[in-house]
């Protein structure tokens, strides 16, 4: 029996699966995972502590809640913005005819706030300049050796993530085994020192969390956006500098390849809802880029 129950009803739509896929880092993360009934299992260290806990699609607006551990009550009271209760998609009007159709056909998709910075930070730090299979894997090693023990009923791949001070503890070679290169595992480190700070940016306006994210040596633009897409809640925040979503931005709705200036010139009649756009795109199947030129080489620090 899970320590706290609850189903959580929402006058609109709610799609589970596409809300809070975007949590996922990786088909094999230790802190999400999908069971076969198509409910998601997630873990978390709230500030009352580590909790993992079941999700459950009842209906296109009823989602279960089932959860254990120290941390259950804290989850289940902000089950709501985690599933993207305050995300409003009124003032959304595209005008592309793919964005129409894509928006009619997902009006559950919303943008998540789980409220929990660090735990968005460390992996989109881990996924700086290199390709999502590296990064995936670090987060998944890193976790499993560092996190705790899941509560509850949890799989046995399960973890709960490190704590700051965990992550601020993790020796140097641990990184290296993980592939993880000496300036990502700093900004790492650097950002867990500053944990208190940056988790407080749940506070503040989505324009001052940038900002403060973003005063830490290590993260700009684009990691500040990755963590405003999942732990803030922020429909808007759009990941400039990121290797693939401006040719993928071009080709899908203009048919050619743009730069990341001309995506963001592109994008900004559609404010605030940047993030909401690629969103769609990809959970509509509509997100297209051809497969030619270079691709980026995979980079195995271990070996160095």
């Amino acid at each position: 029996m899970a320590d706290i129950e609850a189903v959580h009803e929402s006058e609109r739509d709610v799609d589970l699966a596409s809300t809070v896929g975007p949590l996922r880092h990786g088909p094999a993360d230790p802190c999400h995972q999908s069971g076969q009934d198509g409910s998601i299992w997630r873990t978390s260290r709230m500030i009352t502590g580590p909790v993992t806990y079941r999700l459950s699609q009842l209906d296109p607006h009823r989602i279960r809640c089932q959860a254990w551990g120290p941390g259950a009550s804290e989850l289940a009271a902000g089950l709501g913005d985690l599933l993207g209760e305050r995300d409003d998609s009124s003032t959304f009007a595209p005008e592309h005819f793919k964005l129409v159709e894509a928006h009619r056909r997902h009006r559950g998709l919303r943008v998540p706030r789980s409220g929990r910075v660090m735990e968005s930070l460390v992996p989109a730090i881990l996924e700086q300049k290199v390709t999502g299979r590296e990064a995936f894997r670090a987060w998944r090693v890193l976790v499993t050796q560092h996190g705790s023990v899941a509560p509850g009923p949890a799989p046995a791949v399960m973890r709960i993530p490190p704590t700051a001070e965990q992550w601020r503890l993790v020796p140097s070679w641990d990184f290296h085994r993980a592939g993880v290169d000496p300036k990502r595992s700093r900004t790492v480190v650097t950002a867990a020192r500053s944990a208190d700070a940056l988790e407080r940016c749940v506070d503040l306006s989505t324009d001052a969390a940038r900002r403060r994210l973003m005063s830490v040596a290590g993260i700009g633009e684009w990691t500040a956006a990755e963590v405003g897409q999942r732990a803030l809640g922020d429909a808007d925040a759009l990941s400039v500098g990121d290797y693939h979503l401006s040719g993928v931005i071009g080709w899908t709705l203009l048919g050619r390849p743009i730069d990341d200036a001309e995506m963001v010139e592109y994008l900004e009649p559609l404010r605030p809802h940047r993030h909401r756009v690629i969103r769609l795109l990809e959970v509509s199947g509509q997100a297209f880029k051809p497969r030619f030129g270079p691709r980026i080489t995979i980079q195995d620090h271990r070996a160095h």
